[in-house]
This record gives C-alpha cells, sequence and structure tokens, in this order.
C-alpha cells in the first residue's frame, strides 16, 4: 500500500526485541522500545538503522554530516527537519520517518549562560541524532507491526517513490534473516567508582539544604556518577536485553551508534507532541520496593502520604506549567494527574502529568526549547539549580537527563528523560544515579535513594550495589 512517496507494508507480528537482534549488526542502529507493559503508556515500540543523514552538535556548535552549519543548533534542527516535511498519517503508529537519538543535557548552555562543568566526562557530543527514512513500528496493543519507508532524502516524487519501495524490500529481507550473534559477555574488567564517596554526597545535599533555607533555590536535583572499565569482549547488545529483564521500563532505548552505546531504561517521558497537544510526564518521589508484598504496599502507601515528595512533585509541576506556557496557549495547560502512584521493578515512584495546546506557529522544536532540560532533573527555580549541579556534581551528565526519542518529519514527537540509562563508550561504563533534594530531605535518606535508583543497573552488570564507595 502506497500513500504518495511513502511506501506502507504490515508484516507479520514479531516481538521488538527479536527483529532489533535480526539489525543489530547494521550502522547506527536505534530501538526504542516499550519494554514494560502500561494501560497509558508503552503502546508503541520503533526499531531503524542506516540513516540517510547525521545531524551533531559539538561544543554548541550544529553540524550535518560533517558540515558546520550557521544557525544555533535549535534553528538549524528545524530547518533540517522542514526539508522533508510530511503528512501525518494517523492510521499507523506516530514515528513515521524522522530525527532519532539523543539530546544531552549539556545542550542546556545553548539556552543558558551557565558554566562549563570542570570535567567533560566521556567527551560525547551534546546531541546525534540521524535521520532516518525507513522505520519498523511496532503497536503492542493491537500485536501489528508495518515497515514505513519515506523514500527521503530523494526529493523528486518518482524517484522518492522507487527509492521507498527498494528500501522496504532492504528491510523486509533483514527482518526475515538470521538474529546477529552475541557473546553474551558482561563482566566489567574492573571495580565501580563514583565521583562521590558517601560522605561527601551526603555533605552534598546538605549543602544543597543549607542553599534552600538560606533562600537561594528551591530544590535542586543532585547525581552520583559510576564508572568502570569494561573488557573489549563486552556485548552491549547483551548487556541492553539483561537491563530490560531486570528493569522493563516503558520508555527504553538502545542506540548503537559505532563503539558509542546507550543503553536506557528510563520511566519518565520528556515531552510528546500529537498533532498539537503537548504532554510531559515529571517523576519525583521515589521508595523502594521491598519483595515482601505486605512490607512494598506499606511503602508505597508511605510515599504517597509523604508531604515531603509530593511538596516536591508539586514544585516541579508548577515549573513545568511555565515552560509549556512558553509554547502553548495559556487556557490550554492543564495538570490531568498530580502525584499518581507508578510501581516499577525496583522503586515505587510518584508522576503527575501535565498538558497543552500548542499555541500557532509554534511546533516540536519549540516545545523541546522551552522546556529543555525537564525541571524534574534540575529544580526550581531551573536555571539556579543548574548552576548548583554543576558546582556540585563538578562532571559533565553529557547524555544524562538530557532526552533520548524521536522528532518526526509530520511534527509529532516522543522522547524520554535519560535516566536509569548506561553510556558504553571507548572502554568504559558509566551512569548517574540522582536525587531530588528539598529543605525536607534527610541526607542519608537521599544517598541510599540514589543506590536504590541504580541497583537493577548494577544487577545487568552483574555487579553488587555498592554500600560505599
Amino acid at each position: 500500500m502506497t500513500d504518495g512517496a511513502m511506501h506502507v507494508r504490515e508484516l507479520q507480528w514479531i516481538e521488538p526485541v527479536i527483529a532489533m537482534q535480526r539489525l543489530a549488526h547494521r550502522s547506527h542502529l536505534t530501538f526504542f522500545d516499550s519494554a514494560a507493559s502500561h494501560e497509558l503508556l508503552g503502546r508503541y515500540s520503533y526499531l531503524t538503522c542506516d540513516p540517510f543523514s547525521t545531524y551533531t552538535v559539538v561544543d554548541g556548535q550544529a553540524r550535518c554530516n560533517g558540515e558546520t552549519l550557521d544557525d544555533d543548533p535549535w534553528e538549524a534542527l528545524r530547518t533540517l527537519l522542514a526539508r522533508f516535511r510530511q503528512e501525518h498519517r494517523p492510521d499507523l503508529p506516530p514515528f513515521q520517518g524522522g530525527a532519532a537519538g539523543f539530546l544531552g543535557y549539556d545542550l542546556n548552555r545553548t539556552l543558558e549562560r551557565l558554566p562549563a562543568p570542570a570535567a567533560p566526562g566521556q567527551q560525547l557530543p551534546q546531541s546525534i541524532l540521524h535521520l532516518y527514512d525507513v522505520i519498523i513500528s511496532f503497536d503492542h496493543r493491537d500485536d501489528r507491526c508495518w515497515l514505513v519507508s519515506t523514500g527521503w532524502p530523494e526529493q523528486d516524487p518518482v524517484r522518492r517513490s522507487e527509492r521507498a519501495r527498494r528500501r522496504a524490500d532492504e528491510f523486509a529481507a533483514l527482518l526475515a534473516g538470521p538474529k546477529a550473534p552475541r557473546n553474551n559477555f558482561l563482566a566489567t574488567s574492573g571495580r565501580w567508582h563514583s565521583n562521590f564517596s558517601r560522605e561527601d554526597y551526603i555533605a552534598a545535599v546538605q549543602r544543597v539544604i543549607d542553599l534552600i533555607l538560606a533562600g537561594d533555590v528551591f530544590q535542586a536535583n543532585i547525581a552520583q556518577r559510576f564508572s568502570a572499565e569494561i573488557s573489549t569482549s563486552f556485548d552491549p547488545i547483551s548487556f541492553y536485553c539483561r537491563l530490560r529483564s531486570l528493569n522493563p521500563a516503558p520508555f527504553a532505548a538502545l542506540l548503537r551508534y559505532g563503539k558509542l552505546t546507550i543503553a536506557s531504561s528510563s520511566p519518565e517521558r520528556l515531552l510528546k507532541l500529537d498533532g498539537r497537544q503537548a504532554e510531559t510526564r515529571p517523576i519525583k518521589g521515589m521508595i523502594a520496593r521491598s519483595a515482601d508484598s505486605k512490607e512494598d504496599q506499606r511503602r508505597a502507601q508511605m510515599l504517597t502520604a509523604s508531604e515531603k515528595d509530593r511538596a516536591e512533585n508539586t514544585m516541579i509541576v508548577d515549573l513545568l506549567r511555565n515552560d509549556l506556557s512558553r509554547v502553548c496557549t495559556v487556557d490550554s495547560i492543564g495538570v490531568p494527574a498530580l502525584c499518581k502512584l507508578e510501581s516499577y521493578a525496583s522503586v515505587h515512584h510518584l508522576v503527575s502529568v501535565v498538558t497543552g495546546e500548542l499555541a500557532e506557529l509554534q511546533d516540536a522544536v519549540s516545545l523541546l526549547r522551552a522546556c529543555f532540560p525537564g525541571g524534574s532533573i534540575t529544580g526550581a527555580p531551573k536555571v539556579r539549580a543548574m548552576e548548583i549541579i554543576t558546582e556540585i556534581e563538578d562532571v559533565a551528565r553529557e547524555v544524562y537527563c538530557g532526552g533520548i526519542g524521536f522528532i518526526g518529519f509530520n511534527g509529532h514527537m516522543d522522547t524520554n528523560i535519560a535516566i536509569r540509562t548506561v553510556t558504553i563508550n571507548d572502554g568504559s561504563a558509566v551512569f548517574h544515579a540522582g536525587s531530588g533534594i528539598t529543605a525536607m530531605s534527610e541526607p542519608q535518606a537521599e544517598y541510599e535513594e540514589t543506590l536504590a535508583e541504580a541497583r537493577r543497573i548494577f544487577d545487568a552488570f552483574g555487579a553488587e550495589t555498592p554500600g560505599a564507595l
């Protein structure tokens, strides 16, 4: 079936993770994986590879296929996407070709005057977004699967239609082939290190509390950065499969970009744009789960009744309402869910939902620019919180607390907040785990919260969660 130059065919249902394994050897593999079933979230998964173009941001400078772009990174991205604008097909899952990859937290310095972290981390680009002409989409609710081939970057309608069909045939053959071989080797070659000792993290929390009591900030999110060397025989695909089984999440993702692998098991949506309807789902409030069902239920009730966690969540909701109001019509801003309990493999969370309708002349890039990075992982006020984060953490967050997802040529978008996310690059594995600090925080408890958040990632590596580093 075709629609203009686009070529669409429905395929026999295949589990998305199996399809991913069949394409694992292809270049620039991108897998947006709704690994956790949820009544409202995680309906769709998407798989793609072999992009026709690449957009990056390095030190605040945007490039396309290595060529420097004159505009600021956000306007350059908007201009690039506009070259391939296409109509939305409402009968298909929303991602129907477009830009996909990550927007790193450190893009914040392209939006605000902020200090640079003292340590550069893994020295990754601030953003990598590949432009994909072919998408394999999965509808988990109905167990349906489609291959969508757009024909881009061809502009001539006839050549574009020919390319769309040819590329669809190529991807169908890949999906019918064998899975890429895996070695199942997961072990790291050294012990895990943190940029904080237990005592230093507790002191950092107390420092933030003091700043809050002095009226400098209302809250700030402070994270530990865990790192370890990995063996040359470490298999990132096997690691991701183990992570998704231990910590299934509705906004999981796997990006395989050459030597760089990003494996995310995020439960949190940064931004979704469905037509003109925008949504963000901030998470603030967390408690570790228990294997004992009665104790687990008691902990969930403690969290929902927690004055500290509810106050923290509500404060961020107010921040996000303000962010959305910059690009949405004021009377459309709503909060359809406030401090609702959501339960995951190792933790319970309080989650809220903030929505709005985009104003005229605004688009997905406008929405990202207005809300980036997500307020739930900075604090409030946002700019001052980011200054404190840089000063205290002392190392670039890079992918962590940025966003992973897609911006479609049809204007639709969905992105996660890159928490519970591992970056594997150049012989090392790195991930962060953070906690939101308020005036009511207890420093020791906040330290333990970071370890609870990190537990399933350590499990996926086959490592014990450290009591102190």
